[in-house]
């Protein structure tokens, strides 16, 4: 949990202030980053956990990170982590495993 933690305020030091946006937009910039970061993982039932990371437009890039079960039959279910990074741009999304951090699903 501390290297959750830790990523999230890294993760939060390191995104910059936006500017002013309506609310519709930036709903729809995070229903489009769920949608595509959930679509590339390789994870059975991928969900995000927490929020995602508003970089700079300069970067172009919103960080968020999913865990899901991994699909192949020998991984038993085990629970993954990946780290995806949704390019604002290009609309597309690029996802690594990331199972070195393991944050805790949110209770239902």
């Amino acid at each position: 949990m501390k290297t959750f933690t830790l990523s999230v305020i890294l993760l939060t030091a390191l995104a910059t202030q936006a500017h002013a946006s309506s609310s519709e937009a930036w709903a729809a910039l995070d229903k489009a980053v769920v949608t595509r970061c959930t679509q590339a993982s390789g994870l059975k039932k991928p969900k995000a956990v927490g929020t995602a990371a508003q970089f700079d437009d300069r970067v172009g890039y919103v960080a968020l990170l999913l865990q899901g079960q991994y699909p192949q039959p020998h991984m038993k279910g085990q629970t993954g982590t990946e780290l995806c990074l949704y390019d604002k741009q290009h609309k597309t999304a690029y996802v690594t495993e990331w199972d070195s951090i393991r944050p805790a699903l949110p209770r239902k």
